[in-house]
């Protein structure tokens, strides 16, 4: 509990948050969420369960849905905003998802040189972050890229990266956010984000030499199922992270199951492969598993944790693995019910 109020007592303060990317179109699709039997709406939830971070994604033009694009985007900053919560967006640089397995280039910038994608992602970047300030919603930290794990706008898992074009692109990302913060005379911290800690220190090492540069923090996702490091050596993981590359570094994705059990026909994403000794797919488990990891990451160094899409419940809606949900056995609410589970609780103490 110390170490976590030294933590909160830094110069930034110690992230807890959650990506709430898909509330809009949950409640667009009838979801009800609720505490004590009553809707409730999981920004203010999450305020005041000691949260105080929203993280959202942008894709570039997603035709295959109307969310994520920038108009969704500045009604998720919205409500954080009224919530009293900061926002950290999440550029995808992709029309769909990009993730630790693939990185592709938006349609629009697919067949342009590596210089002329550079000049689009600059663009593109200043271009939006200049609307959303417009709006009065400028984010306080942004992602450029979100889990570049392969190549940037064209890479794959398992593909060599071409570390000169990776790095042009990267620093004209972070090129351009610290320019729209300038102009927006607003300082904005601006994050790197590789999926599963055993993959950092080979990413950023080579980022490094490449001449990749500017960035205040690194991300990473955690999800024990696709990685081989234990928890506590993604604590080590933090540890050398922050002292090698002199940032802060934040857990920007976990998620843990309540139950094994699913309230539609979508597979569960996360099943018995994502159990950890000692955390049962239970709402204890999984509550204790949040408030143990905050713990690791603060005793570690580390600067925050962030949980993944705790709102993507099940509701009529389909997408393209189904109708319902691949998470809502990961969610902070119950299945069929909606109620607030006790994963809300696992921040209280470290208030």
């Amino acid at each position: 509990m110390l170490l976590l109020a030294a933590a909160l007592a830094s110069t930034h303060p110690f992230y807890r948050g959650a990506d709430l990317s898909y509330v809009n179109e949950m409640q667009d699709c009838g979801a009800v969420y609720r505490r004590n039997g009553k809707p409730a709406d999981p920004f203010a939830l999450l305020a005041a369960a000691g949260g105080n971070l929203v993280r959202v994604r942008l894709w570039n033009h997603a035709t295959w849905t109307r969310y994520s694009n920038l108009d969704d985007v500045a009604k998720t900053i919205r409500r954080a905003r009224r919530a009293h919560l900061q926002l950290l967006l999440d550029f995808h640089y992709s029309d769909d998802w990009a993730d630790g397995d693939k990185q592709v280039a938006p349609a629009a910038w697919a067949k342009l040189g590596t210089t002329a994608q550079a000049r689009a992602l600059y663009a593109y970047t200043r271009r939006t972050l200049a609307a959303l300030d417009a709006q009065g919603l400028m984010p306080d930290l942004v992602q450029v890229g979100n889990e570049t794990n392969p190549e940037l706008m064209g890479g794959a898992k398992g593909k060599p990266i071409d570390w000169r074009r990776n790095a042009l692109l990267l620093n004209a990302g972070i090129r351009a956010v610290r320019d729209a913060a300038r102009a927006a005379r607003k300082p904005v911290r601006i994050m790197l984000h590789i999926a599963q800690p055993e993959n950092v220190e080979p990413w950023f090492d080579a980022a490094t030499r490449a001449g990749v540069r500017g960035y205040d923090l690194i991300g990473i996702s955690y999800y024990r199922k696709w990685s081989t490091r234990t928890p506590a050596e993604l604590g080590e993981t933090i540890r050398r992270a922050r002292a090698k590359y002199g940032t802060d570094v934040v857990v920007a994705e976990t998620a843990y199951p309540f139950t094994l059990d699913g309230e539609d026909s979508s597979p569960n994403l996360l099943g018995a492969d994502s159990l950890l000794p000692g955390y049962p797919a239970t709402p204890d488990g999984q509550r204790r598993y949040l408030a143990d990891l905050t713990r690791l990451v603060a005793a570690s160094g580390g600067s925050g944790v962030v949980w993944w899409e705790p709102a993507w419940i099940s509701t009529r809606c389909r997408t393209r693995w189904g109708r319902g949900s691949n998470w809502e056995n990961a969610a902070w609410f119950d299945l069929r019910t909606h109620e607030a589970l006790p994963v809300f609780e696992a921040w209280r103490a470290g208030r």
